[in-house]
């Protein structure tokens, strides 16, 4: 019961992108095409797992246990930079295309304030590791959602009869603040139960 609450609360209620605000830059960035949305959307979904069980063993296993736990944030920048140089590597070989479609936006996974907000909070939350696991994969899908949504949003607003001054950005500005509003309605939904 408690696992599927988690689930909910990152997918929905804590949506890290439109509830939390967090990982707004690729958000805006690679949500142009649904294909390129999909592709960063795995990657960060990878990424925020198993960044999220790692930070999990390095901050019990090594911060706590040596009394350095003040050490949490750059440690687990550093395992994400580790995970995120390893994601890259195979999406080069394997998917050429999506790494040219992906562009910059692939290593600033390592700067991605989602992947590294997921993990402290999963500390902050006080998670065992199984819980960890599902928030960080839960989390990744969170991403997903928004992400993919709103690139289909901006696919469709492309041929949408659109005033000149709200074309480009400023239409995907509104449409997202749209998009959060929607989200921020499941907030308080399973309060009493987390």
């Amino acid at each position: 019961m408690r696992l599927a609450l988690i689930i909910v609360s990152a997918i929905f209620i804590n949506n890290f992108v439109l509830s939390r605000f967090l990982g707004i830059c690729p958000f805006l960035g690679v949500s142009k095409k649904v294909e390129t949305a999909i592709g960063m959307s795995l990657a960060v979904t990878f990424v925020m797992g198993l960044a999220s069980v790692i930070s999990w063993m390095v901050q019990y296993f090594i911060l706590i246990p040596l009394g350095i736990g003040y050490m949490q944030t750059i440690a687990f920048i550093l395992v994400i930079a580790g995970l995120v140089q390893f994601v890259e590597m195979v999406i080069k070989k394997t998917s050429p295309t999506l790494y040219q479609a992906l562009g910059v936006y692939l290593p600033l996974i390592t700067t991605n304030c989602a992947v590294l907000g997921v993990a402290i909070l999963n500390i902050q939350s006080n998670y065992n590791l199984i819980e960890t696991l599902v928030n960080g994969v839960s989390g990744g899908l969170s991403f997903t959602l928004a992400i993919v949504l709103f690139a289909g949003v901006r696919e469709r607003l492309e041929f949408a009869p659109i005033p000149k001054a709200l074309e480009g950005f400023p239409i995907a500005m509104i449409s997202a603040s749209l998009f959060s509003i929607a989200f921020l309605g499941f907030s308080g939904l399973f309060s009493a139960f987390l």
